[in-house]
């Protein structure tokens, strides 16, 4: 009889699960590290090396604190042990953001799902691990791309309205070159002017000083800067962005500013904010201008838990054929200005949490912007022992 029994040479090959299992660990793409109820490493694949730059061979054995942070690596057995002992999961069947560390030290975000598995040899745990570096730095680029087309969008408002704000400067250096070009001519003349000098100096003062804040403000509303959220009531913020709009305005409009007073605080970039404003009165203005008589009215107040600033103007409304691209970038129907403030200003309101939204009036009612930013929510109160 013929024997067909395995050689040991042929027993020593891997089964075909062990070769498919082989095969995956190899080529996945995500870090994979098994360990034991111990948190000894058993399995360590390729990408876990190259994330981690430690060989497997090396790795295997191990305690999985080798590639954790301190702040991990001290608890971690306390948590295997805890949960071994009283079965709560905490991290088990969900993914979650942590850090890994690299064989030279450094630090960087992982994304770790973890699974466990019943063996013959005991309990097991399989981590999969995904490197958010590469996520991160393009979610970071983005942030600053983004911020960077904001801050055009400003600069890019305050150069259309740059002949009205040099009208608007101009006024207070012609007053203040006049006062003194006048005590010039008093002091050339011999006249006594130690009774008028005073005066007119104060006068001076309050011209420079005028001058200086239309400046700053100016400054304010297009210094490049990273975006800050800070507690703010919207009520000055606006008027603020309604005076910077107003600066120089040679269209004669009717302000009509309505607020419902008492508004709760708001968490956000105040100059982000005000750059939204800027831009809705600006158009809000422009479309009025063409009635006999312009007016915009302006209104904050409180509803459905959100602060909501309106900005309404009289003209004739919005154009049904205009309404789907007007939050699109570069789709401005204008001949100056670049098309960016709408679409950046719906981009600022949504990253706050809110949103920019538009009625868009006609048949003898003028178009309606509501601008709404979520009511900030009071900080929790800090846990006890």
């Amino acid at each position: 009889m013929r024997d067909f029994s395995s050689s040991p040479a042929q027993r020593d090959l891997p089964t075909v699960s062990d070769a498919r299992l082989a095969s995956v660990l190899d080529t996945a793409a995500d870090g994979i590290i098994v360990i034991d109820d111990r948190a000894r490493i058993l399995v360590f694949n390729k990408a876990c090396e190259q994330m981690f730059g430690i060989c497997a061979a090396d790795a295997v054995g191990q305690n999985v604190k080798l590639v954790m942070p301190t702040e991990y690596a001290a608890d971690h057995d306390q948590y295997v042990a805890s949960y071994i002992s009283t079965g709560v999961k905490k991290i088990i069947g969900i993914g979650r953001e942590v850090r890994g560390r690299h064989a030279d030290g450094t630090v960087f975000p992982l994304e770790l799902s973890v699974g466990e598995a019943a063996t013959p040899d005991g309990r097991q745990f399989i981590g999969i691990l995904r490197d958010l570096r590469p996520r991160k730095e393009s979610e970071q680029r983005l942030a600053d791309l983004q911020s960077e087309l904001v801050h055009l969008a400003r600069v890019s408002a305050i150069d259309e309205m740059g002949a009205a704000i040099a009208h608007e400067l101009n006024q207070p250096l012609t007053a203040l070159m006049l006062y003194l070009q006048a005590i010039r001519r008093a002091h050339s003349k011999g006249v006594d002017i130690n009774r008028m000098v005073g005066d007119i100096l104060d006068k001076a003062t309050g011209e420079a000083e005028r001058a200086g804040h239309i400046i700053q403000r100016m400054r304010q509303f297009v210094e490049k800067r990273d975006p800050e959220r800070h507690l703010r009531n919207l009520d000055p913020l606006v008027d603020e962005a309604i005076d910077l709009t107003l600066l120089g305005q040679t269209h004669r409009v009717r302000i009509i500013r309505e607020t419902s007073g008492n508004l709760p605080d708001v968490s956000v970039d105040p100059v982000q904010i005000q750059q939204i404003v800027v831009n809705l009165v600006r158009n809000g203005i422009e479309a009025a201008a063409q009635t006999s008589e312009p007016a915009l009215r302006v209104s904050t107040r409180v509803a459905d838990g959100a602060v909501r600033i309106e900005v309404q103007d009289n003209g004739s409304g919005i154009a049904p054929e205009a309404l789907p691209k007007l939050f699109e970038a570069f789709a401005s129907s204008k001949r100056r200005g670049m098309g960016l403030g709408l679409a950046i200003s719906r981009t600022i309101a949504q990253n706050h949490g809110g949103d920019l939204m538009v009625d868009p009036g006609g048949n003898g009612k003028g178009a309606c912007f509501a601008l709404v930013l979520p009511v900030a929510r009071p900080a929790a109160p800090a846990e006890v022992g």
